[in-house]
């Protein structure tokens, strides 16, 4: 269920642009090489950096991107407190109810409940989007192997179209996209936060810190899962070895 959610979710992604040109065969775009915190079997998240990408996700990425699948008590895994918990959750207004009159109510928002989405649905996120539909990115790292790469090339590559290009009505030209015209309009800018750390908000730091954070919510239990497989290795190297050391002592004595 959440590779076939991780799938629409790539395909959403990539249909940002609309209708794209076909990639000439051998075209192929290389992207900017990252070297992430938690690449490889003993990678962890970069906490400091997965907060600040917190950060841009809420003041810049959240007005058109819902993050479905997170709960704001899965925060403390970044190292939040309970209070910084319940205070994040609190600036959120969430949907209740119903009350004893039947009717849906606002209230501020408590750990236990998820972020809330920018748009009421589809049709109304289309609509404030000139028609394009941001996709949710609780699983949009998770997509498939190395999107973490193409999600900060894709945030990095907004610059202004060459001569020769005529981008098509509503289109932003984005150096790392397919086709080069993207509809998701560039959001990311020098100093577009600043950081509660004090860390300069260059684009590329916002790109790098927004990929850590989003690939922290595609698979919060990485680390365990990591440590997990790391340890089930280690015992059956042992066992192996115990097998292969009683099996010499049984047979020495047949021969």
């Amino acid at each position: 269920m959440k590779s076939l959610i991780a799938a629409t979710a790539t395909v959403a992604l990539l249909s940002l642009g609309g209708q794209q040109p076909a990639q000439a065969a051998g075209d192929a775009i290389a992207l900017p090489k990252q070297d992430w915190s938690f690449s490889g079997i003993f990678g962890t998240f970069d906490r400091a950096a997965a907060q600040r990408g917190l950060q841009v996700y809420r003041e810049v990425c959240s007005t058109c991107h819902s993050l479905d699948y997170i709960a704001f008590r899965n925060l403390a895994d970044l190292g939040y407190s309970e209070d910084e918990i319940k205070a994040i959750a609190a600036e959120y207004e969430v949907e209740d109810g119903p009350n004893d009159e039947g009717e849906m109510f606002m209230r501020p928002g408590t750990p236990a409940d998820r972020f809330p989405a920018p748009f009421p649905n589809e049709n109304a996120a289309r609509a404030s989007n000139g028609g394009a539909y941001p996709p949710d990115l609780s699983l949009i790292v998770d997509a498939r192997a190395g999107f973490e790469d193409y999600v900060y090339a894709l945030l990095i590559g907004y610059e202004e179209a060459p001569a020769d290009v005529t981008l098509m009505a509503g289109m932003n030209y984005n150096k790392y996209f397919a086709g080069h015209q993207i509809a998701m309009a560039q959001p990311l800018y020098e100093d577009g936060v600043t950081y509660a750390d004090g860390t300069k908000a260059s684009v590329e730091q916002m790109a790098k810190d927004v990929t850590t954070f989003l690939a922290w919510a595609s698979e919060p239990n990485m680390e365990t899962r990591k440590q997990t497989g790391v340890a089930v290795i280690l015992f059956l190297i042992v066992l192996s070895g115990l097998f292969y050391a009683s099996k010499r002592k049984i047979w020495a004595d047949v021969h």
